[in-house]
Order: structure tokens, then sequence, then C-alpha cells
């Protein structure tokens, strides 16, 4: 299966607290969340229900499938109006959890992977997409080892100025090919890169 990641993201790369409630992630003192709620605009939600709907299997760090538990796992329908086919999604696709510290997930149909090679023998099977949502530590995690095949940021137009950052401020690098763009009316931009291996620096 192809792994792929889509996070939102602000201007200056944060990550953390983008949902719904300004409490959703307190750690480090961040005061700033739900930065992304309702920003886009209809076309940027459809993309969104299309990506969900394209999925074969999930793949969520720790955090983020805590989150999701906890809220779209006790949801239903007439809940989450505009957004019923990530439900659905998000119910009916096998999930996995990156974790050494779950080992008993709540959410039914969830299994946990411990280590690189469990990853890399989910890629190995037959099938269209897995697909990391949020999950910015698993997200850099997957770069380092190699197992992203395409990146979605869905760069939201705010600076938030506090929070954990999608990328740290010293890191490996990677180039990136761009696979699509598009931005929305209220300034929301989608983009798709593929890693494609070290960038090139002047030699002089």
């Amino acid at each position: 299966m192809k792994l792929t990641t889509m996070t939102q993201v602000t201007i200056d790369g944060v990550v953390q607290g983008n949902g719904g409630a300004s409490d959703e992630d307190r750690r480090n003192g961040f005061e700033r969340g739900g930065w992304a709620l309702g920003r886009g605009d209809e076309q940027t939600r459809e993309y969104i229900n299309r990506t969900y709907q394209r999925a074969d299997a999930f793949l969520f760090g720790r955090r983020t499938y805590e989150l999701f538990q906890a809220s779209w796992g006790s949801l239903t329908e007439q809940d989450v109006p505009g957004w019923e086919r990530v439900l659905r999604a998000l119910n009916e696709r096998p999930r996995y959890v990156a974790s050494a510290k779950i080992s008993d997930p709540v959410w039914p149909g969830t299994t946990v992977l411990d280590d690189v090679a469990a990853i890399a023998e989910l890629k190995a099977k037959p099938g269209g997409e897995v697909q990391v949502h949020g999950s910015g530590t698993l997200v850099r995690w997957l770069l380092e080892h190699d197992l992203v095949d395409e990146m979605c940021l869905v760069t939201i137009p705010v600076i938030v100025g506090q929070g954990a950052r999608l990328f740290p401020e010293t890191g490996p690098d990677l180039a990136l090919d761009l696979v699509e763009s598009q931005v929305d009316s209220k300034g929301v931009t989608i983009q798709v890169f593929r890693p494609a291996g070290r960038p090139q620096y002047p030699t002089s």
C-alpha cells in the first residue's frame, strides 16, 4: 500500500491543538488551540472528505489515536454534518496505531504496530492507500525511515506563535517534489509532495 500523510499546519509550522476544542492539547503551556476550526471553504472540506474515503486503512500516532478514539470513535453521523464520509471511513476501515505503550486499544478494529518492521510489513500488503492524519511526531519518524510516499500539507493562513511544530529547528533534510497544489477562497492551501531524497546544495 502507498503510505500518505495529511497534516494541518499553520504558516509558522505549528501542528499542536488544531482541533475544534481550544483545550484539546495544552502540553507545555499551549493556549492557542482550535486554530484550524472553520478555516477552509467547501472546496477544502470536500477535498478532505474525498481523501478519507480513498483510504484502505489508517495509521495513527499514539496521541492522535487517543484523540480520534475519544471523539470520532463515539460520534454518529448526526453529530458531524458535512463530515459523515470521514466518520464512516474511520469506523469502517482498519485502523493501526504506532505505539510501544498501547497494548489493548479501546477502539474496536484497531491493531497496534510497535516498530519499523511492522509498519513496513503493513505497507507491503496489497491495497491502495494507508493514511496518516495529524500525528506530527509519527510523520517525522516515518519520513526519517523513508516510509512516506506522499505528504499532504493543509496550510491554514494563521501564525500561532507557540506550540509544537511539524519539523524541529534542526533535523534531517529532505527534498520534495510538488505533486498537487490548490488554494481555497479563505486562503487555505493544500499541497501534496513526494519525497525526493536529499536536497542539493551549492558547492561554492
